[in-house]
């Protein structure tokens, strides 16, 4: 089991995304840019849907490594206050469950539940668990 990318998210348990501020201004960006020009911070582990859209067809491949059996996921803009806006899957949803505004959590999912070497991406999903 791994996480997708390296320096996306803390070793804490539960982890957070790892943010970047910028040293000059304070502003937060998301993933943190390498170089000295920022530094990395723990962002928020929760905030609220922003926007959101169903991804109904299976991405282009390459880059997606995704599962071959395609199943539309929720794509969502995360506000996290103060920090930045973050682009997530949601998860523990449905679709027709879903409100802007509503509060949700940081959560780890695997890209590929069926996938014999799980890979895992961070997912937001309704505070507490379920919607």
């Amino acid at each position: 089991m791994h996480v997708i990318a390296e320096g996306l998210i803390t070793e804490d348990n539960p982890p957070h995304l790892i943010g970047g501020r910028e040293r000059d201004t304070g502003r937060v960006v998301f993933p943190c840019p390498p170089g000295e020009r920022f530094e990395q911070v723990a962002l928020s582990r929760t905030g609220t849907l922003w926007s959101y859209t169903i991804q109904r067809y299976r991405p282009k491949s390459p880059p997606y490594k995704g599962p071959e059996a395609f199943r539309p996921w929720a794509v969502a803009y995360v506000e996290l206050p103060g920090e930045v806006i973050v682009e997530s899957r949601l998860t523990d949803i449905a679709f027709e469950d879903i409100r802007i505004g509503m509060p949700l959590e940081l959560t780890m999912i695997p890209l590929d539940p069926d996938a014999a070497d799980t890979v895992l991406i961070p997912a937001f999903r309704p505070v507490g668990g379920a919607a």
